[in-house]
């Protein structure tokens, strides 16, 4: 063993699915990484959650991988669907 740190490198896919997961915690569905608790659900902030990955896809279209592009328009996606099973589709969120 080194007593060197391990340099953690974030990566475009462990960004778009740490947001994710911030958006499953304000959804309630996931409970706080550090308290273990869940939370009432925040769809404000579960909201502001999916419009920023938006923005993270309008901004960054053409510059990803295949990979990154599938995974970031996959948990739109299903964030979405979560966003609508929960409101009941009344209210909207800003789309691309």
């Amino acid at each position: 063993m080194t007593d060197q740190p391990v340099e953690a490198s974030l990566t475009f896919n462990a960004f778009v699915l740490s947001l994710a997961s911030t958006a499953a915690i304000h959804f309630g569905d996931l409970p706080d990484p550090e308290t273990g608790q869940r939370f009432e659900p925040n769809l404000e902030g579960a909201a502001q959650m999916i419009e920023i990955l938006s923005l993270l896809d309008q901004k960054t279209r053409g510059n990803l991988t295949a990979e990154e592009r599938q995974i970031l328009e996959q948990v739109l996606y299903e964030l979405r669907l979560r966003f609508v099973e929960v409101t009941g589709g009344g209210k909207r969120i800003i789309e691309p």
